[in-house]
C-alpha cells in the first residue's frame, strides 16, 4: 500500500469512528399555542440540549410550510394527517436513519407516541413526554394570555362545548381528537378519530402494541400542579373511572393496563416505563431539572 493510500485508509477509519461516536439525534414536537422555533420555547430547548450534548442533531418539528401555519396546526387540522406528515419527514431525514430519541411537550407527547406506534422506521429509542395527555382531557380550564393565542383557545372551547364528537369537529379541531368524555364512553370510542385509535380502545392493533414495546424507555412527566390538563393523571395514563368524572384510576387499575391492550403492562414489568413528577404547573420546570433529570438520563 502506497503512502497516500495508507493516509486515506486511516482517514476513512477515523471518519467511521466519529460516525459511531456521534450522539443519538433528538426529535422535538411542541405543544398547543407554540411553534417549532420560538427562541423562548422550543428554540431555547433545542439550544440547551445542543450545549449539553456537543455534536447532537436536534430536529424541532414544524407542521406545515411556515411558523404561522405551524402555530395554527396546533389548534386546527387532522392529527392523523399531521402524524403522517411527521413520519414522512423523519423517514426522509438522513440524520435520523440510525434511530433517534423523541421529546414531546404537552399534546406533542401523545402525537409522538402515535409516531412510535405507527412509524417504526427510523426507530425511536427513548420517548419523553412532558405533560402529555395520554388518556385525553375532559376540560380546557385556562387559555394563554396573548391575544392571538387566547382567540384560538376560546374558539376551541366553544367548539368543544358544541359537540366534541360531531364528525366535522373531530376532523378539524385538534383538541377534540384527544377529548375523552368519561360520561359517554361509547361516544368516545366510536367517534374519536385519533386518541381512541392510538390507545387501542376500538380494536387491538397488534402493530401499535409491538412497535411501542420496541422503545428502550417511555418516560412520562407529570406536573403535580398542572392547571391545563384535566385530569392531571392523564399524563401518567390515569383517567376517570368510566361513567363518572370524580374517581380517578391510576394506570395500573385501568382496563388498558390490565388487558395490556397497548403493551404498557409488559413494558412496566420490563422496567421500560418511567414515571417522573415535577412540583409545578403545566410545563413549568427549571433548566437544572430538565438537564439533570431528562437530558442526562434519557437523551445522551
Amino acid at each position: 500500500m502506497k503512502g497516500w493510500q495508507f493516509i486515506v485508509y486511516l482517514a476513512a477509519l477515523c471518519l467511521g469512528c466519529h460516525a459511531e461516536d456521534k450522539p443519538t439525534p433528538l426529535v422535538i414536537w411542541h405543544g398547543m399555542g407554540d411553534t417549532c422555533c420560538f427562541f423562548f420555547s422550543m428554540g431555547r430547548i433545542k439550544k440547551m440540549v445542543e450545549e449539553r450534548i456537543p455534536g447532537i442533531y436536534v430536529r424541532s418539528l414544524m407542521i406545515g410550510d411556515n411558523i404561522i401555519a405551524d402555530e395554527e396546526h396546533g389548534y386546527f387540522g387532522n392529527v392523523n394527517s399531521q402524524v403522517e406528515e411527521v413520519c414522512q419527514k423523519l423517514a426522509s431525514d438522513p440524520e435520523l436513519q440510525g434511530g433517534y430519541h423523541a421529546m414531546g411537550f404537552s399534546q406533542g407527547g401523545q402525537f409522538l407516541r402515535a409516531v412510535a406506534e405507527r412509524c417504526p422506521n427510523p426507530s425511536m429509542k427513548n420517548l419523553v413526554t412532558l405533560g402529555g395527555q395520554h388518556e385525553g382531557v375532559f376540560g380546557l380550564p385556562s387559555c394563554p394570555s396573548s391575544p392571538s393565542e387566547s382567540r384560538f383557545c376560546e374558539y376551541v372551547r366553544k367548539l368543544l362545548n358544541y359537540g366534541s364528537y360531531v364528525s366535522w369537529i373531530q376532523d378539524s379541531l385538534v383538541q377534540a381528537q384527544y377529548w375523552h368524555d368519561p360520561l359517554h364512553e361509547d361516544d368516545y370510542r366510536n367517534n374519536s378519530i385519533f386518541l381512541a385509535d392510538i390507545n387501542n380502545e376500538k380494536v387491538v392493533n397488534e402493530e401499535y402494541r409491538s412497535n411501542l414495546k420496541k422503545l428502550d424507555n417511555f418516560v412520562m412527566v407529570k406536573f403535580l400542579k398542572d392547571s391545563m390538563v384535566v385530569p392531571t393523571e392523564s399524563e401518567w395514563f390515569g383517567f376517570y373511572s368510566p361513567g363518572q368524572d370524580k374517581e380517578i384510576l391510576p394506570l395500573q387499575q385501568t382496563e388498558l393496563y390490565l388487558e395490556d391492550r397497548l403493551g404498557l403492562k409488559e413494558m412496566d414489568e420490563a422496567g421500560k416505563l418511567q414515571f417522573v413528577s415535577v412540583d409545578g404547573d403545566h410545563l413549568e420546570f427549571s433548566d437544572e431539572w430538565f438537564l439533570q433529570e431528562i437530558v442526562d438520563k434519557y437523551i445522551t
